[in-house]
């Protein structure tokens, strides 16, 4: 039986349009990362004398190479710190019974409801009371408040979704609380890791306010702190072309780990969805 052919071409409409939406912003910065001087008041979308000249002055200008490893860092220590804790945390709160377990659990919740500038003041005092002012300590640490809650969230979710009989056949022989989560439950747990290692790193990858609150020198700069001060020859110029191919450089990495996680994500983020 044919499908009826106005549904199927307003399908494939909207999903051209879905598509135009979302990645023409990628695709105008890529073009505009190639052109230079006056070409970049040109409405043409294709560059008619392409050029990477923007992307050799981005690392030549300023120490942007630096700041990508700090983003690195910070982004990949919010994801080895917020994993770790989550599983301990997701353990206790999705197979352990206790009272008041659903009112930590809102609580949790509700940490990341929070809008960022809400704690900012308090935690400048605490970075600065531990010293960690002007340091990538600091930012992994204010990640933290953020990326933790929904990494918890997500991972007892799929926590309470393993197999009982597996934890007390495990219990029974003898095994460990740690050894039961690091060694038998964590190779079951993958595609929600995936997907909420992910999630952290893009929240850590791309966040701006604390990283501009509590960095000061250009050497502990992250990507998105470096991007917004970038500067040109004069107060009065905007170097597009270098915040283009600055962007493109930051975007890029995030789409390479989409690609490669996607069906981990998918699979993580349904799970416990729907109850077999």
């Amino acid at each position: 039986m044919k499908k009826p052919l106005l549904p199927t071409l307003g399908y494939y409409l909207l999903v051209a349009v879905v598509l135009v939406f979302a990645l023409y912003p990628f695709v105008y910065a890529i073009a505009t990362s190639l052109k230079e001087g006056a070409a970049l008041f040109s409405t043409a979308l294709l560059p008619a004398h392409p050029s990477l000249a923007n992307y050799r002055s981005v690392f030549a200008d300023q120490p942007f190479g630096a700041n990508l490893l700090n983003s690195v860092l910070v982004a990949s220590g919010v994801v080895l710190l917020s994993l770790g804790l989550a599983l301990l945390a997701a353990y206790a709160l999705g197979r352990v019974s206790f009272r008041g377990r659903g009112v930590l659990l809102m609580t949790i919740l509700a940490v990341s409801m929070f809008p960022q500038v809400a704690v900012l003041s308090g935690l400048f005092e605490l970075i600065s009371l531990l010293g960690l002012y002007d340091h990538l300590g600091a930012l992994v640490l204010a990640d933290l408040i953020f990326t933790l809650p929904f990494t918890v969230w997500i991972l007892v979710t799929f926590m309470r979704e393993l197999p009982k009989e597996l934890e007390e056949a495990a219990l029974m022989d003898g095994v460990g609380v740690l050894t039961l989560i690091f060694r038998i439950f964590l190779p079951l747990l993958w595609p929600a890791l995936a997907a909420t290692a992910l999630l952290a790193f893009i929240a850590a990858w791309n966040e701006f306010l604390f990283a501009l609150t509590f960095t000061l020198s250009s050497e502990e700069r992250t990507v998105p702190v470096a991007i917004a001060l970038l500067s040109g020859g004069s107060s009065y110029e905007l170097p597009w072309g270098q915040i283009m191919a600055a962007s493109v450089i930051v975007t890029v990495p995030l789409i390479l780990l989409v690609l490669v996680f996607q069906r981990h994500i998918v699979s993580g983020l349904t799970a416990g969805a729907v109850k077999g």
